[in-house]
């Protein structure tokens, strides 16, 4: 069962990506391409060419969890960079709300947040 938490990373790989690909290969782009750990429980985020399908692959501690959706109409947001618009980097760290806002069809641009304190460091 998918459970989206704030305790998890959520990292996005921008580069297209071939949804005929199954866990271990998914796993290679994350090694090669986004150059982090597949086993360290962070889930890693790919859309389609066409934007109308996304998997979610998660180390679960003793396999891979591959999560899969294909919408019959329409396509999934892809992030782009709060500051110029543009795509953003590979590898780009999310939050639980925002890939729950993906899934969810939610227009990410429309969302505003509220000032919260966060402690960095």
């Amino acid at each position: 069962m998918l459970h989206l938490s704030t305790s998890c990373r959520y990292f996005y790989y921008t580069g297209p990506t071939d949804m005929r690909k199954g866990a271990y290969s998914l796993s290679g782009l994350v090694r090669n391409e986004m150059n982090q750990d597949v086993l360290s429980g962070d889930v890693f985020i790919f859309i389609s060419r066409r934007g109308n399908k996304i998997k979610l692959l998660q180390w679960d501690g003793d396999g891979f969890a591959l999560y899969e959706k294909g919408l019959e109409r329409g396509t999934f947001e892809r992030p782009v960079s709060e500051h110029t618009g543009h795509p953003i980097a590979i590898g780009y760290n999310m939050t639980a709300h925002q890939l729950q806002y993906i899934l969810n069809g939610v227009v990410l641009k429309s969302i505003r947040y509220k000032k919260r304190y966060s402690h960095i460091g």
